[in-house]
């Protein structure tokens, strides 16, 4: 064992402990340049990537007590953490995918469950954090006669409502009617009814 190894294991595993998130990125084929852009926009969201060997991200993250990422510690890596919520910095390594098809996003963890790609760019896709506080602060202030017209408009509105739910919702796959339960109200459901409520309601004379 190299003595600089128990070192930048406990390194990283401090920063993993610190962190709401870990996202896995495979950056092979990237030039310096492209790397430091991506380095300064996550910066900017209060992200940081950082370059690992395999075998120290993976103890890390063992001692670190997060679920096992072996089968996606592979090729030339380097993680994504972060001060705030995980959709900022999902987004922009989605949008940096997208100009310069690299880096790959491998997996992540968010509340100590692993994600697949298609989850975190699910994520990506949301609104940050504080934009998704914003809209619901902003339902909350409304005056209670614009929010009782806007509740109680036909038709328009709900049908609104349910196709923004939906939009955000997995497809369910062959479902029981006799045990199927009410759907829990998640953060992008909140976001959906804070997002059509804001929408229709008027302008305040």
């Amino acid at each position: 064992m190299r003595p600089e190894k128990p070192t930048i294991v406990e390194d990283v595993k401090l920063r993993l402990n610190n962190s709401p998130f870990l996202i896995i990125v495979e950056y092979g084929g990237m030039n310096v340049n492209h790397f430091a852009e991506l380095r300064t926009r996550l910066g900017v969201s209060g992200a940081s990537l950082t370059v690992v060997k395999n075998t120290f991200l993976r103890r890390a993250i063992k001692d670190a007590g997060l679920p096992d990422l072996d089968i996606h510690l592979t090729g030339q890596t380097a993680f994504a953490i972060g001060e705030k919520d995980i959709c900022a910095a999902a987004k922009i390594l989605k949008t940096f995918a997208a100009e310069f098809q690299k880096p790959k996003v491998r997996a992540a963890i968010l509340d100590n469950s692993v994600l697949d790609i298609a989850q975190v760019m699910a994520l990506a896709d949301l609104p940050s954090k504080e934009v998704l506080q914003s809209q619901f602060l902003a339902l909350l202030l409304t005056p209670a006669t614009q929010l009782v017209r806007t509740l109680n408009e036909p038709g328009a509105s709900l049908a609104r409502v349910l196709a923004a739910i939906a939009e955000k919702a997995p497809a369910a796959k062959d479902p029981d009617p006799v045990a199927e339960a009410p759907a829990p109200v998640t953060v992008a459901t909140e976001a959906a009814v804070a997002e059509v409520a804001a929408s229709e309601t008027p302008a305040a004379e």
